[in-house]
């Protein structure tokens, strides 16, 4: 079987990441599904959007969560990707998504579709973050036996531990993605500059979380590995033991072919690209 391909934040190599063009094209392109990220906004409502900031994908600035949705949707969400969206994919003002817009989409598809939620954290709401999503997804008709709303089936993905176990209270074990990166420190104290003891301290909690992510992928708490692809071909024994106990891989970002041929020889079984339309291109030639 060719692995899952799902657009990472839409066909967001072509389109601003998150935005209504992006998932359009994403199932023109014929992606196997999409990938989102949620946060809440001030007045409780969950928004496509990756950074907990407005400043690097809108011409807002500040934190998402001190918006409202109403506040949200009067931004510019598309232009600093510098390319013009075709009518049909609507207007500037139209971008912006909330998940039940994304999950619209979705819905009027025509064909079955995947939609993997990460939920982003640090969030300044905690696990209510998780909560209103299982909230949110119960008012849509979602089963939580076949993770299924209508033709759309729903994973759910999360760097955080805690929100994972969180998740493994509502969502059924195979729909659980536990997601790993390597932590560099050197990395962490260039980003963060901090100082030698508080970067010390961030960095033994993040390679703590590192340690109990991987242990919830080792003893199959979670059905799905999410690793990134650096860490494949940094792990690749540990990868090849995951796929051999029956847990799914679901890597990302995979964005050139000879990485797809890589983690398909591997036998990962999803793909995650910014770039889907490449990615069924490579792997359809592989086939042939």
């Amino acid at each position: 079987m060719p692995p899952v391909i799902l657009a990472h934040r839409g066909s967001s190599g072509l389109f601003a990441e998150h935005t209504r063009a992006a998932y359009l094209q994403a199932l023109a392109d014929g992606a196997d599904g999409v990938e989102c990220d949620v946060h809440l906004t001030r007045d409780g409502h969950l928004v496509c959007i990756h950074d907990t900031t407005l400043d690097r994908t809108t011409d807002g600035t500040g934190d998402v969560a001190d918006h409202t949705l109403a506040e949200l949707r009067e931004l510019d969400v598309s232009s600093w990707k510098g390319v013009s969206i075709p009518p049909t994919y609507g207007g500037q003002g139209e971008q912006l998504l909330s998940l039940g817009d994304l999950l619209l989409l979705l819905r009027r598809a025509g064909r079955p579709v995947g939609l993997a939620i990460e939920l982003k954290h640090p969030s300044p709401f905690g696990l209510r973050l998780e909560e209103a999503l299982m909230a949110f997804l119960m008012d849509e008709g979602w089963d939580p036996e076949s993770s299924m709303i209508g033709g759309v089936e729903v994973s759910f993905m999360s760097f955080n531990p805690d929100s994972v176990r969180q998740l493994l209270e509502s969502a059924p074990h195979h729909q659980v993605c536990q997601l790993v990166a390597d932590i560099d420190p050197g990395e962490v104290r260039e980003a963060l500059r901090l100082g030698s003891v508080a970067e010390g301290a961030l960095i033994d909690v993040l390679e703590g979380a590192q340690r109990d992510s991987e242990e919830l992928i080792d003893q199959q708490v979670v059905g799905l590995a999410g690793p990134g692809v650096q860490y494949v071909r940094d792990h690749p024994d540990r990868v090849r033991q995951w796929i051999t106990d029956g847990t799914r891989v679901r890597v990302w970002t995979v964005n050139t072919v000879e990485d797809a041929r890589f983690l398909a020889g591997l036998g990962v079984q999803e793909l995650t690209s910014d770039v889907p339309a490449l990615i069924l291109q490579s792997m359809a030639q592989r086939r042939g």
